[in-house]
């Protein structure tokens, strides 16, 4: 570490993540839910893997798409965590530079394939509901792989640069300790002693791309899914179609509105204590992976039953 003037830091190798501002002596009981809601979503996500990988009945697009939201969603909790639980639990508050840029990038980037999977969730019930007969014939196994493959690399290209934009433009910092629990785009950039104009616009963009045009097409697919459904004759028709898709508006509807709570006290509230907002951008970047297998798993008939099942055989 190289220090330049009394108050600007030169190209850090190692960075100190403060936790919860304002609530660092009850660091180690926050950590307790945390790491409750992080073995739930661990458990529930490798039971829903499991399930889907073993029955032959579910390999169809709608749970292959499933177990592409249980794989990001262990991945996204695993790359906040155990970092977190160190600094709550452990005071293991530093990180290196490099090491909290990969952070970052890795959270950013899970966050928009689970945005791109749930609208390619979306587009698949659109399918099944408006178009049954043809829903086999359009979603292939080799079309869900490509989906797959291009959600992926949306995501990975679209963050990239604002790790590039860091790393490559940002030499100069006022301070290396980070008002956070995990390393977020925003937090790092405002450590800058430089004009961070470039990162921030970056940032909304990627922001304002990825949710825009996921949100949009998923709107879109539920107007016509709502459409379709209220001019089938039938109510037990109507209610059937409505079931195929409560699981997935449920896990779509949770993730967006926390996303945009905090995306918005983040910018726009600058009366709310630091401590809500750490508290909040970390609990919604837990939730999802928490919430999701046990949403599919109570609200998904198929799976229900072979959990049911495995307990069963486990049983005595």
């Amino acid at each position: 570490l190289m220090l330049i003037s009394n108050i600007t830091f030169f190209m850090p190798s190692v960075l100190t993540l403060v936790g919860i501002p304002g609530l660092e002596s009850v660091q180690c009981w926050i950590g307790i839910p945390f790491f409750a809601m992080y073995l739930i979503a661990m458990i529930g996500n490798s039971l829903l893997l499991t399930i889907i990988k073993s029955e032959r009945s579910l390999h169809e697009p709608m749970y292959i798409f499933l177990s592409m939201l249980g794989i990001t969603d262990i991945t996204l909790a695993t790359s906040i965590v155990p970092k977190m639980l160190g600094i709550f639990w452990f005071h293991m508050p530093h990180i290196y530079f490099d090491s909290c840029l990969l952070q970052m990038w890795l959270i950013h980037t899970f966050q928009c394939i689970e945005s791109g999977i749930l609208l390619a969730m979306a587009l698949d019930c659109y399918v099944a509901i408006c178009y049954p007969l043809r829903h086999a014939a359009i979603f292939t196994h080799q079309l869900v792989t490509q989906i797959g493959t291009v959600v992926t690399l949306r995501a990975a290209i679209i963050v990239a640069p604002c790790l590039i934009l860091i790393k490559c433009r940002l030499k100069f910092y006022h301070t290396t300790v980070i008002s956070h629990s995990y390393c977020e785009h925003m937090a790092i950039v405002k450590l800058a002693a430089e004009n961070v104009q470039i990162n921030k616009i970056y940032g909304l963009f990627v922001a304002f791309t990825v949710a825009g045009f996921d949100l949009t097409f998923i709107t879109l697919s539920y107007i016509q899914i709502f459409t379709t459904v209220f001019h089938l004759p039938q109510k037990e028709g109507r209610l059937k179609a409505l079931n195929t898709c409560i699981a997935h508006i449920c896990v779509f509807l949770q993730l967006y509105l926390l996303s945009f709570f905090s995306f918005f006290t983040h910018r726009f509230g600058s009366r709310i204590p630091p401590y809500i907002h750490i508290l909040f951008s970390s609990i919604y970047l837990l939730v999802p992976p928490f919430l999701n297998p046990l949403v599919y798993g109570i609200k998904t008939k198929q799976i229900c039953s072979h959990v049911v099942k495995m307990c069963n055989n486990n049983g005595p």
